[in-house]
Order: structure tokens, then sequence, then C-alpha cells
């Protein structure tokens, strides 16, 4: 059993939320009880997901996807009511993180979605040096960009949306997990052969095909669902908590 308070600390003397420009608050979005005993992490603070975790008698919820963003109206009616009420009734308290989580070098999103991949960063491009350009662990790289796309339907279980096949050894990838397709002509100019991301916007594919570089879109929670089960396990084990990840499905 911990503090609250002191759980909050663990968290953001690990990811730094005060080193990011970001368009959600990081940290504490929803207190609930003082005492935490265990946590369940997730990607999205849905209402599934906070449902399961009433379920599994959780104190805590650690999320990627929080309730608050920018822009949004500030209504507490409908969904948001729906997920508000349950977390008040129950006393569980909702922490969540965006790009800090994206960006840890070892437990972030896209840490953790290169480790998944068996690809080692190399160095950092884009705005906050979110983006991650590396190579194949052992070396090798892929023979064209549809063997890669075999390798990311196989690892993440999902199908993949390739653009531009060319019959080129893929050896410099980049990535960006969620939605990072507005990375994709920095990584151009990073000099990668192929760019993994979640998501694809329209102007994308033209890049991909006027400029000869892979872009695989893998779904935006399939590249983020990684991270905030690897951070809450750590930060639980640090602190004597019980921790359980639980993955609520999402095409997206």
């Amino acid at each position: 059993m911990t503090q609250r308070s002191e759980l909050l600390h663990a968290f953001d003397a690990m990811l730094q939320p005060e080193r990011f420009r970001d368009y959600a608050p990081n940290g504490l979005q929803v207190e609930g009880r003082a005492e935490v005993r265990k946590i369940v992490s997730g990607v999205t603070a849905s209402l599934a997901l906070i449902e399961a975790a009433i379920d599994a008698r959780a104190d805590a919820i650690f999320v990627h996807h929080g309730l608050f963003w920018r822009g949004q109206d500030g209504c507490v009616t409908g969904w948001m009511k729906q997920r508000l009420a349950l977390l008040l009734a129950h006393d569980i308290s909702l922490f969540a993180y965006h790009l800090p989580l994206d960006a840890h070098s070892e437990l972030g999103n896209n840490a953790q979605l290169g480790l998944k991949l068996g690809l080692t960063t190399l160095s950092h491009f884009g705005e906050q040096e979110l983006g991650c350009l590396g190579q194949r662990s052992d070396g090798t790289g892929f023979a064209c960009a549809e063997v890669l796309e075999l390798h990311l339907k196989n690892i993440l279980n999902r199908p993949v949306t390739l653009v531009h096949k060319a019959q080129v050894d893929i050896k410099k990838i980049a990535w960006c997990s969620g939605g990072g397709q507005s990375y994709f002509e920095v990584a151009i100019a990073a000099g990668a052969d192929a760019f993994i991301t979640g998501e694809i916007s329209e102007p994308q594919t033209h890049y991909a095909r006027e400029c000869g570089v892979a872009y695989l879109a893998c779904g935006h929670h399939a590249t983020e669902r990684y991270g905030a089960p690897a951070v809450a396990a750590h930060v639980a084990n640090q602190l004597g908590l019980a921790h359980q990840f639980i993955d609520i499905d999402n095409p997206a």
C-alpha cells in the first residue's frame, strides 16, 4: 500500500511532464482514495476500461489517453458524465500521461514499440524529438517493404496499411507511435527507408509515392499499448503495489 501523492510523485519523477508542450493535462486527472494498493493500466480511459478496473478492484488507473483535452467544451454530459460518475462513485484515481509517456527512453510507447518490433533506436527526430530512427536489432535489414509489412502484421496481430512497395533493402527505419503521421516528412529528411506509425492521413500517400519511402500505418491503439503497462508495472514494483494491464480492443 502507498499514498496517492507518493504514486503521483513516482510517475512525475519518471516521466517529467514539465519538459513537454502538450495538449492534455499530465498527471492526476481525477482524485480518488488516498491509499492505493492496486493499479490497472490501459491505453484509454474509456468506460469499458473503468468498468474493468472496478471489477479488478483497482484503486488507481494509469492511461495514455485521459479524459481531458485542449478544445473540449468543458461540459460534464453524456460519455464524460458516465466515465466521471463511475470513477467518483468508486473513489478511483485516474492518472494520464500523453507525450511524456510516448517519449520515455526505455519504458515509453516509442521505446517499447521498437523493442517489440526488434528495432534499436539510434537517434531521435521531429518536434520534441518524439520520433525514433534506428535499425533492426540484429543488424540485418528487411528485403523489401512487404517483408517489413508481414513482420509488423505478425508482431502486432492486426492488418497494416502499406504505401509504396519499392523492392529495396529496408535498413533505416523511423517510427512514431499513435497519430504520428505528421512526422513522416521529417523522417524522410532524416534518411529513413521506411516509416512506421499508427495512422495515415491523405497527404502521406503522395509523400510515400513521390519520395520512395515506405509508409506503414499499423493502428493508433496497436502501436500505443505497450508504454502504459511498462511504466505502471515498473512503478508498482518500485512501491510494492499490485498491477494489472487491461487491453480494451480497438480496431483504430
